[in-house]
């Protein structure tokens, strides 16, 4: 099995618009940042870019990233890359037939947003635009009179926003391998 040494991934012109319905405070959120949450969760891309691949042989090997469109396969020979031809992989992919290292260039992204991603979008905003509470604090507590109301948060709850708001059962499907 061939490894993937290095991955450099363009950032997208744009991406994705969406048509969900948001909170006034999760639609001024920058949906760039909630996209790119979302992107470090999967290994989907739903805007296309440029990719690159450095990759050590020899074995299969298949692009981490889908959709995947590969435009050049090269192999180092001492001193330059050389352009070659290799063989498809009977589990999809390539053979990679010499330890290499070889590189792989073209593009990943594409296609429609399905309706979970779409869903899994709007949960996160909505978990991130939630009022934070005092900074630092892990719990608050308000009295008036006998009533008295007390609310505890985790300290890490803006990290694990994806799992937290259910985003990420809804990226199930798209997760890295």
């Amino acid at each position: 099995m061939a490894d993937t040494l290095r991955q450099t991934e363009a950032a997208p012109s744009a991406y994705p618009t969406l048509s969900v319905a948001l909170s006034a405070a999760a639609a001024a959120l920058d949906a760039d940042m909630i996209w790119q949450r979302l992107e470090t969760y999967t290994a989907h891309r739903w805007s296309e870019r440029a990719v690159e691949w450095i990759v050590e042989g020899p074995g299969g090997w298949q692009p981490p990233l889908k959709p995947a469109t590969i435009a050049t396969m090269e192999v180092w020979r001492g001193e330059a890359w050389e352009t070659v031809t290799l063989s498809s992989s009977p589990f999809g992919g390539f053979c990679l037939s010499g330890c290499g290292p070889y590189r792989f260039t073209g593009t990943v992204g594409g296609g429609d947003v399905p309706a979970a991603v779409a869903e899994a979008f709007r949960r996160l905003a909505e978990y991130m635009a939630a009022k934070p509470g005092k900074a630092g604090a892990t719990s608050e507590s308000t009295s008036a009179g006998s009533i008295s109301l007390t609310h505890h948060r985790s300290a890490s709850w803006l990290a694990e926003a994806i799992n937290n708001s259910g985003a990420g059962d809804l990226l199930r499907p798209y997760r890295r391998a």
